[in-house]
């Protein structure tokens, strides 16, 4: 047998893992790492966080990142600089790996796998590009695996999303699966809100209650609107820092009506989107539409915010009522932001809102974590079956593995 079969297969054996996982998201501030003790697989999953970093990108990766980011500032992509692209994030992101376990101070040699989700570049569901020469989602990942296993000596499972899609799903988002095997509850129904650059939830019923109903689902802009916004005006800042300027703005009703009345809003649920449609030419449309390209940068970003509050408790009234009672618990970079909190609980009254933190789980950590999760069930567990319900979530294992030698 080949001794890196040998080598995996020791690990799945084992009763427990050391798993890195990787999270590169769309407000592109960095690539989150990180370092899990995962013992048993499935509902019986537990975890453990030894380490966590966010490591910055630099302003040259941004830049050569946006350059293909949604399809470039102009709609046009190189071939040559995204095929170069992809193995250079993989080895960026290697040594990244590299630099926090020197910091950490833990031998490559003790780490079982890496679980990199790579930097998503273009994110295409058949719902949003409507191209009949091609009825099929797609979605596109860069951050080479191959290139992260042999720079780093550790075996990588990298690309999750392509099965999702392979399998019937949309590709995104898959906190469905880790949410689920972490998190669900006997006690409570529960709504994992992610504040990203994209908005989503999972839904959680009670554990033992119908597993068929959970599900999840994007709901529209979460930060990356408002990030490119505070970019745009002022290119010193990378954001909003704790929506100061927002808090200082207000929200222009007109401007907020005609962002609202883009179609996604009022499609079914799940659905999954990204900033290919919710980017600056989204928002520079509204602006001539209703007549606010006058508009400064505090009110601008006011009503970003009310956009992405609003939007997040339409999707939430829309599967569960007016009236609903859930247990919110919230992750990502809008956790940080109390003008959107503020917002999010003037719009959803009823329920009670805290972050992933009260469940033990680093809300800036959590992504990363559900990765080493999906990498932990796809060399240890089964396939992961929540059920059949609205959310057509395929009982998939995710991931390909990539052997350092």
């Amino acid at each position: 047998m080949n001794s890196q079969l040998a080598r995996l297969l020791r690990i799945a054996q084992q009763p427990s893992r050391r798993i890195i996982g990787l999270m590169s998201g769309t407000s592109l501030d960095g690539l989150d790492v990180a370092l899990c003790k995962l013992e048993g697989y499935g509902l019986e999953t537990k975890l453990m966080l030894e380490n966590f970093a966010t490591v910055p990108y630099s302003n040259d990766v941004r830049q050569r990142i946006r350059q293909v980011f949604a399809g470039g500032s102009d709609g046009r992509v190189s071939l040559e600089y995204l095929t170069l692209l992809n193995p250079w994030l993989g080895l960026l992101h290697a040594d990244m790996v590299l630099a926090c376990l020197q910091e950490w101070q833990v031998p490559a040699a003790e780490v079982d796998l890496i679980a990199s989700h790579g930097q998503t570049v273009y994110h295409a569901p058949l719902h949003q590009h409507q191209r009949p020469d091609f009825a099929i989602n797609a979605t596109l990942q860069l951050g080479d695996g191959d290139h992260v296993a042999v720079r780093t000596g550790i075996i990588t499972l990298s690309d999750f999303r392509q099965k999702h899609i392979a399998a019937g799903g949309e590709g995104a988002p898959l906190a469905a699966y880790g949410d689920y095997l972490l998190l669900s509850s006997f006690e409570e129904e529960r709504l994992l809100l992610n504040l990203g650059g994209i908005a989503n939830f999972t839904y959680l019923p009670r554990r033992g209650q119908d597993d068929s109903t959970a599900f999840s689902t994007d709901t529209g802009p979460g930060n990356t609107l408002l990030d490119a916004t505070v970019r745009a005006h002022r290119p010193s800042m990378a954001y909003d820092e704790d929506g100061r300027l927002a808090a200082a703005g207000q929200v222009h009703e007109g401007l907020l009506k005609t962002l609202l009345a883009h179609p996604f809003f009022a499609a079914l649920l799940p659905k999954t989107t990204g900033p290919e449609l919710f980017g600056t030419e989204y928002l520079r449309h509204a602006q001539e539409q209703s007549n606010t390209t006058h508009l400064g940068l505090e009110d601008l970003l006011a009503t970003l915010t009310e956009l992405s509050a609003t939007s997040i408790a339409q999707a939430v009234i829309q599967a569960f009522g007016s009236q609903a009672s859930l247990a919110v618990y919230a992750s990502g970079g809008g956790a940080h932001n109390p003008s959107l909190q503020a917002a999010l609980q003037r719009h959803l009254s009823h329920c009670r809102f805290s972050t992933t933190k009260q469940l033990g789980i680093l809300p800036d950590a959590k992504e990363a974590i559900l990765f080493a999760v999906l990498a932990n069930e796809a060399v240890a567990g089964q396939p992961i079956v929540i059920g059949a319900g609205r959310q057509r979530v395929p009982a998939v294992t995710m991931g390909k593995i990539s052997l350092p030698g």
